[in-house]
C-alpha cells in the first residue's frame, strides 16, 4: 500500500476555493469507480492531499487514479478561475507502507492533520478527510474501502473497526508526539519491518542507490540523506518535503 503526498504548484493555496475540495473529492470517487482503486484514508487541505491507496492489480493503478485526480481537479479549475499554469508539484511522493502494524499510525497522523494545522479541535471537524466516512459509514457513494481495513486488521465488523479506528484517534490528541511533525510519512520511501524496507530498495535498484535505511519509531524507513530534508515549512506544509518525489513506478 502507498501513503502518497501531492501539494499545489509553488505550495500555494489552491484548494481553499469551496468548489475545488468537492470536485477533488469527486474525481477521488471516479478512481475509485473506473479503475477499482481501493481507498484506505485521505485528507484534504488547502494546498495539499495525503491519500493511502492499496490495489492488487500493481502500482501502474495507482499511477493512473493519481493521474486523473489530479489532473481532472487541476483542469477543472483552472477552467473555472480562467487561470493558466500548473495547479500541482510535477510529481507526488509515495512512501510503501507495510502492513497494518504500520498502515494504523499513519491513518491516525492523517486523521489528525487539520487539529495540527489549527482548524479543530478534532478530525470530525473536518468534512475532507476519512474519519467522519470510517466512523458514519457511509452507504452511497463511498470512498473508504471498509471491507478492505478490516481484513488488514483482522477486525470482524464495523462496529469494531469504528471504535478501534476512534480509539486510535483519541488517543494520538492525546500525545504530544502526534502535535508535531512526523516527516517519516512524507519524505520515506517505504516504512516498515528491516526485511520490508531492504526488499523495497533491492527493488528500486539503482533509483534508491544513496538512501539509507534507519531504524526509527519502532519500525525501519528508507529515506535519503538527512541533508535533503533541509527546508523548514509552515503548518500548512508540515507534512511536505522540499522536493515531491516519487521512486516507484508512479509518474504522469
Amino acid at each position: 500500500m502507498a501513503h502518497i503526498t501531492h501539494r499545489c504548484h509553488k505550495r500555494e493555496f489552491l484548494l481553499k476555493f469551496a468548489r475545488d475540495q468537492p470536485r477533488w473529492l469527486h474525481w477521488l470517487f471516479e478512481a475509485k469507480k473506473r479503475l477499482g482503486t481501493s481507498i484506505l484514508n485521505h485528507a484534504l487541505t488547502s494546498n495539499h492531499i495525503h491519500l493511502v491507496l492499496m490495489d492488487d492489480k500493481g502500482e501502474e493503478v495507482i499511477s493512473e487514479a493519481m493521474q486523473l485526480i489530479a489532473g481532472r481537479t487541476g483542469q477543472e479549475s483552472n477552467q473555472r478561475k480562467n487561470r493558466k499554469g500548473a495547479f500541482w508539484d510535477d510529481h507526488y511522493h509515495a512512501t510503501a507502507v507495510e502492513g497494518e502494524t504500520h498502515l494504523s499510525p499513519c491513518m491516525v497522523y492523517i486523521g489528525v492533520n487539520m487539529v495540527r494545522a489549527g482548524v479543530g479541535a478534532h478530525p470530525s471537524e473536518w468534512p475532507f478527510c476519512g474519519y467522519n466516512e470510517i466512523q458514519s459509514t457511509r452507504q452511497r457513494y463511498s470512498l473508504i474501502d471498509s471491507e478492505r481495513l478490516m481484513d488488514l486488521f483482522g477486525i470482524r465488523n464495523m462496529e469494531e473497526l469504528k471504535e478501534r479506528h476512534r480509539g486510535w484517534v483519541e488517543e494520538a490528541l492525546e500525545k504530544q508526539s502526534y502535535w508535531e511533525r512526523q516527516p517519516r510519512w512524507a519524505e520515506s520511501i517505504a516504512i516498515g519491518s528491516e526485511g520490508f524496507v531492504r526488499d523495497t530498495k533491492e527493488r528500486l535498484g539503482a533509483r534508491a542507490k544513496w538512501r539509507e535505511i534507519v531504524r526509527a519509531n519502532g519500525s525501519y524507513e528508507l529515506r535519503d540523506p538527512p541533508t535533503a530534508y533541509g527546508a523548514e515549512f509552515g503548518l500548512e506544509n508540515a507534512g511536505l518535503r522540499q522536493e515531491n518525489a516519487f521512486y516507484w513506478d508512479m509518474s504522469y
